[in-house]
Formats: C-alpha cells, structure tokens, sequence
C-alpha cells in the first residue's frame, strides 16, 4: 500500500528544514514546470521515502547517506501518466508491460481491464488488479462497466453487475468507472448503466466515458448522467464540441488509431484552453510498446503536431492526476507528492535517461535497474478455450435461396487505421450446388465468430472487405469485447484449420495457408495475454505481421483491425458469435438480403 501524506507528512517537513537528510537528491536540472507552464532553471529535488521534499536549492537535504544524482541542466518532468488504456491489447502480462512502461517514463496508468472481464468477470479484474498493486509502477483500475458491452448481441466468458462495481470501487488502487460504451443504454436510463454511475459518483470517483458520435441532444443527454470524458474523438469539430460543454478529451494515439495529427488542432490553432485535455494509448501492441515507446511516444507526437512541449507534458500528467481526482499525490514535480519523476536530455523527444518511481531509481538509459515480483495466475486462467467440438470447414458454408444464381450480400468493411467499419453490399456468385462463395476480384471473404466460453456451439458466419487477402485464413481470441474465436478467410478448410488451431494453443492469433502455421502468437492467459518477455511476443507478432502480408493483406496492423470487427458498439456494422449486427440500429440484420 502506498504511503499517505499524513503518515509522513512530518519527516517531509523535517527534510525541507534541514534537520534530517533526503534520501536521493537531483542536482541542477532544468524542471518542466507544468503547474504553471516554466521551464525553471537550476532546480534541486529532494526526495524522502517515495515522497518529494523539496524543489529548489536543496544542498541543505543532503546528508552524508544521501544519494546525490547530478543533472547538469537535464529536464526533470512528472512521470507520464496513461488515463485510459487496456493492458491486455500489449499482449502482455501486467507485471511484463510494467518492465517495459517504466523505462518509457510511464509511472501511472488508469487500466480498464475490461477485456480480461468479459473472459473472468470480475474474479479476472482482480487478478490484473492484484498483480498491479505489488508494482513500483502505479496501477490504478477504473472498474469494467460494459460487461458484455451490449446486452442481447453478443454472449461474453462473463458480466459485470451494480453489486460487482459497487464491491470493486472499495478495492485499494481503484480510480473509477471503466470507459462506459453503451452509451445509448445510457441515455434510454438502462437500470445497469444508471446503477453503475449512481455508484461511482457516490463512491467519489471517476466516470470514463466512451462517445464516438451523436446528435446534441444524446451527447448532452450522456454528459448529464454524469459521464465526462471520451476518447473516441476523431474529428476536431467533435473535440470542440465536447470541450465547450465541460467534457474532458482525451486525445488517443495507439497503434492503429490515430487521433493526434487532427486533434492537436484544438491547441494550436483553436487555442483553447488545454486543462481538459489528456493524452492516452487507448490499445497499443508490444512492437509500439518497444519500438516506440508507451505515453511518451503520444507526448511525442503532439510535440510533432506542434504542441508545445511543457503543455504536451501538461497533458499526460497533472490534467490526467486532476481528472481522476488524484493531484494531492500525483501528476507536478512538487513538495509532498509522490516522487515520480523522469529525467529528460531532450525535451521534445521526451527519451527518458532516468525514471524515478514511487521514490526509487527504477530505470537509466532504456534498462531497468530492479527486479519486479513475479505473479502466478490460477491454472483454470489458462484453460480459457471451450468449444463444443472440432471445428469442420462445413460449419462455414453460406447457403442461398433455391434457384438463385447470384445474391446480394450485407458486408463487414473494415478502414485502414480506424476503429469503424462500413456496411456494403455486394454481389456475390452461387455454385450449383446453392453455395455462396468468396469473391478475392471483389475482396469478399469469409469471416466467422465462434463462441469460445459457453461451449454452445454458435458459429455466426458472414462477409468482409477491405483484408484483400489473396489465400490462407486468420484467426484470433482476441476480438474485443466479448473476445470470442474470430476467423477470416478465403476458403473453409483454412478457416477450420486456423480455428482448430488456436484452441490447441489455448488463445491468440494465427496465419495459416494451405493447412500450414505461417506464423501464430500464443497468448494462454485469458486467451488475451502471453506469458513471455515482450521481447520475444514482438517477435512474434513481426512475424505475424509478415504472414498476413504474405496473404496479401497491405493495412496497418491488420491483426488490431482484425480484432475490433465483433465489437457491435462502434458503427457501423458487426459480428458476433450471435450474427451481424447493424450497430447505427442496434439490430441484427441479415447476412444476405
């Protein structure tokens, strides 16, 4: 349990008089002030336990035990705090993310583990919850509320009551309401949502909200139920729109969606005021993670966009701390807080050469410097695979009407680093036989959504676009948010291939060709994580990569849009283990007209 300020409030005070000694001291840095948006010069840093002590000149701190770190003019900035992601799309364990987050210069995330929910409702939020609280990283969980994300649509591993809300906001570490997606549930007073929120407001804590698009009327509707922040804000009329009724935007940049180039318009052109403002991952995947780097790669990016620096790091820490109600401990380089602090040698690359957290020295030049404690999950956490039997290729046949040469089909198009998708027609050939088949000249494949919890057997089969495979099949158990068995291709045997394949794994994502493994990503845990290094999952993953190209697929991180077309929250059309789903109506359509 982390310390509270009134257990140590008088050694701090003691400590900034000079009558005892810091524990660490930063000498000489150049401190991002982003209380009032400096750049301070010559600024010392004491630090006592995990607490700051003192911000300024510091020599009358240090002790003959201290230990003195020089700067030499390097910034000194607040940890980066991520306000909304989901651990589970990193493809790693909690305790894995952290030992790579942490030499990024995260030292705060808001986790919505509501993937892990709709596998293990909220016996799986708390083991990603447990697992966080042991870190240096701080782990705050705002607690799933669309589990399922919609009722009547789709059939998840499990569901998320009021009773299960109200018992997790009284867990240690808990920040609030996951991101609330069905918001039409929202504004037609749905008896769970509306219960959900009644908790959390009571509880004191945070409502995350989850708005793609709507009339007035329905966002203002959502606004008043007391949900107020959105991250799927795509467009910079949107973000003003939502700004100038007092929602909190916060602007996303992931590995598939990216929202900072349009959205950073609203500072640097509108110039409004940023303190609503954050900036989050949202759904990164381990090669980012690595690569690129976790929220300060998103800073980064608003750098690019042109968003001043001390303001672009305004918005990844103490706007995140004040959102979430949390700014006494978090968020400012300042006497009393919680000593998370990143040491920068270039402010606009936002490189972190030294990360400090929760008091410690945790990481220098990209390694980090301690060892974090392992978790065991249950055994039954890795058996999450249950399908009522092996998979037939004839379980994805399409039959049509008798006598019918040519049919129009309702298809699932996807978009190219987007989270939406469109509803097409096509017309598509019958073989003699009254089959509806594939047609690669249009790009229409097949796509199927099996359910993977209940052993029911549902299998919804239909169409895609916008794949362009050439051959082969793909499958996955990651498919947000009921994370069912997905699969796609361009002939059954393969799909039945892919699809037998993944439930020998125990979960994750795979390429066949030809009843040949191209490339698979074992993910065992919940189906959804690995229990690997990220080095080696980023290995894996390229390869996959690889290996939907090598089908023909041209797209940004296919497997991620692969993963999002059975979430029937987001417009416009969907699969699920149920049948395709017309999200714009919240009906099931047909699959052929």
């Amino acid at each position: 349990m982390k310390s509270r300020l009134p257990e140590v409030s008088q050694a701090l005070i003691q400590v900034a008089m000079g009558e005892i000694p810091a524990d660490l001291v930063l000498k000489r840095g150049t401190l991002v002030n982003v209380i009032t948006g400096e750049l301070n010069k010559g600024i010392d840093v004491a630090i006592y336990g995990n607490r700051i002590a003192y911000v300024g000149q510091a020599d009358h701190t240090i002790g003959p035990e201290t230990e003195v770190v020089e700067l030499a003019g390097k910034y000194i900035a607040p940890g980066l705090m991520d306000g909304h992601m989901h651990v589970e799309s990193t493809m790693l364990t909690v305790t894995e993310f952290a030992r790579m987050a942490l030499t990024k210069g995260t030292t705060s995330i808001f986790m919505d583990p509501h993937e892990m929910a709709n596998v293990f409702g909220k016996e799986g939020v708390r083991y990603m919850h447990d697992e966080g609280q042991q870190l240096p990283l701080h782990v705050f969980t705002t607690f799933p509320s669309c589990v399922p994300s919609t009722e009547g649509f789709e059939d998840a591993g499990a569901s998320i009551t009021v009773e299960d809300v109200e018992d997790g906001l009284t867990w240690e570490g808990v920040a609030g309401l996951g991101e609330v997606m069905n918001f039409p549930g929202v504004v037609n007073r749905d008896p769970l949502m509306m219960g959900e929120i009644k908790a959390t407001i009571e509880a004191g804590k945070t409502v995350t909200g989850h708005f793609p698009d709507g009339p007035d009327h329905m966002l203002q509707a959502y606004l008043a139920a007391g949900v107020d922040s959105c991250h799927e804000t795509v467009t910079r009329e949107q973000a003003l729109e939502k700004l100038r009724l007092g929602m909190y935007v916060m602007i996303r940049e992931g590995s598939a969606w990216h929202d900072v180039k349009e959205l950073a318009k609203i500072i640097t052109e509108d110039q409004v005021d940023t303190d609503q403002i954050l900036l989050i991952t949202d759904d990164i995947y381990p090669q980012t993670l690595v690569e690129k780097g976790q929220v300060n790669h998103v800073v980064r990016r608003a750098i690019e966009e042109g968003v001043a620096p001390v303001t672009a790091i305004k918005l990844a820490t103490i706007n995140t701390a004040r959102y979430f109600k949390l700014a006494d401990d978090y968020g400012s380089v300042s006497p009393r807080k919680i000593a998370d602090l990143i040491i920068l040698d270039q402010l606009e690359e936002v490189e972190p050469s030294m990360v400090v957290a929760d008091g410690k020295m945790v990481a220098q030049d990209g390694e980090l410097m301690i060892d974090l404690p392992s978790y065991h999950y249950p055994a039954y956490v890795k058996q999450s695979i249950h399908v009522k039997r092996e998979i037939q290729a004839n379980d994805f046949i399409i039959k049509a009407e008798p006598k019918a040469d040519h049919v129009t089909a309702n298809v699932l198009q996807v978009i190219e680093n987007s989270a939406r998708t469109k509803r097409i027609q096509a017309k598509l050939a019958v073989t003699p036989d009254q089959t509806i088949s594939v047609d690669l000249d249009q790009d229409i494949l097949k796509l199927a959504c099996l359910d993977r919890h209940h052993q029911s057997g549902d299998i919804s089969v239909a169409f895609a676009n916008g794949f362009q495979l050439k051959s082969g099949a793909v499958a996955s158990t990651v498919a947000h948010d009921s994370h069912n068995l997905l699969v796609m291709g361009t002939n059954d045997d393969d799909m039945a291939y892919a699809a037998n394949r993944l439930v020998e794994l125990g979960g994750g994502m795979v390429v066949v060709d030809n009843n040949q493994v191209l490339a698979e990503v074992p993910l065992p845990v919940a189906g959804l994580m690995s229990d690997l290094k990220a080095e080696e999952v980023v290995e894996q993953v390229q390869k996959l990569e690889l290996a939907w190209k090598e089908l023909g697929c041209p797209i940004h991180a296919p497997f991620m849009t692969f993963s999002l077309v059975a979430l029937p929250v987001i417009p416009d059309i969907r699969i699920s283990n149920r049948g395709l789903v017309d999200v714009s109506r919240f009906s099931f359509i047909p699959v052929i007209e």
